[in-house]
């Protein structure tokens, strides 16, 4: 198959969820063999480096790109959205160190690369085609199994033992084109006993109901959960209501948007995957992870 970039360019702009920044993104066409590559328009010298997984320097809630100066970070639901419509090649421009959060999914990057549509180019895909499992295990119990396929796939299991809510779900892709429908929509997630200690790390200065999926499930007093709901700039919520403070795109949402990540972590190997990826408790860290080692394996047998 071969190579596709962008017809034409299309725009965003938004605050980015840990440093609340207002930012201008530009998604430009690239030349065939480019990759995706992120520009820093704000920085002296606009330093431009390939999406890799080589440049993963954190994984606090999101991936973290990072070379010098050059540092962009919430990288992965525009990764995942170019990935699942087939773009090989693309130059993302931004004028800070994030990439805007938008809704926390990836159907406003879809959207607009629908709307320009895909200009085929001349060199072939550069395919990792998987011939036999692999796996990859951590000792916080996360794994990633990695199997033959005709195409790609992914299937995904999340675990959380102490949640009333998502003990255990489960998501799953059998095909690239039921991305759209599928997986697109579904919201980065956090509980709300965890706003307190990410604000501490300076981190969702830009988070509120309108991008992500909050979940409210461990009782706390009416006053504490005022406090949070004052930081994250939102009304306040009924103390004694538990649940979900967001109506749910998918049943299993929490659980999509973890193959939504995958799918854009897993794209820092830096070329297509032809295989089934089963993943156990996935996270950026893991994902990463996992990523940098692939990338390593196929590099080092070309």
């Amino acid at each position: 198959m071969k190579q596709h970039t962008l017809k034409a360019p299309f725009y965003f702009e938004g605050k980015g969820l840990h440093t609340g920044l207002h930012i201008h993104a530009n998604f430009l066409p690239a030349d065939e063999n480019t990759g995706i590559r992120i520009c820093r328009t704000d920085l002296e010298g606009q330093p431009t480096y390939e999406a890799i997984a080589d440049y993963v320097t954190a994984t606090e809630r999101g991936t973290v790109l990072e070379r010098g100066a050059w540092k962009v970070s919430t990288v992965e639901h525009a990764l995942s959205a170019l990935y699942a419509m087939g773009v090989d090649n693309c130059l993302i421009e931004v004028d800070g160190p994030e990439v805007p959060i938008l809704d926390g999914s990836s159907k406003f990057y879809i959207k607009a690369i629908q709307e320009v549509g895909l200009q085929q180019q001349n060199a072939e895909q550069k395919v990792y085609v998987v011939t036999k499992p692999i796996e990859y295990l951590s000792e916080h119990g996360n794994k990633m199994l990695i199997l033959p396929s005709e195409k790609y796939e992914v299937e995904v299991t999340i675990s959380y033992p102490s949640s009333s809510f998502l003990r255990e779900q489960k998501a799953e892709l059998t095909n690239l084109s039921e991305y759209i429908r599928e997986v697109s929509s579904a919201r980065t997630f956090c509980f709300v006993r965890e706003i307190e200690p990410l604000l501490r790390m300076g981190l969702i200065k830009g988070g509120d109901l309108q991008n992500a999926l909050v979940i409210y499930e461990t009782p706390m007093s009416q006053e504490g959960l005022d406090y949070m709901t004052e930081k994250l700039g939102q009304p306040h919520l009924d103390a004694t209501k538990l649940g979900y403070l967001s109506p749910l795109n998918y049943q299993n949402e929490p659980a999509r948007h973890k193959l939504l990540d995958i799918i854009g972590d897993m794209s820092l190997v830096g070329c297509r995957i032809q295989g089934k990826i089963i993943a156990l408790r996935p996270g950026h860290t893991f994902n990463t992870q996992c990523a940098k080692q692939l990338r390593n394996k196929i590099l080092a047998n070309i």
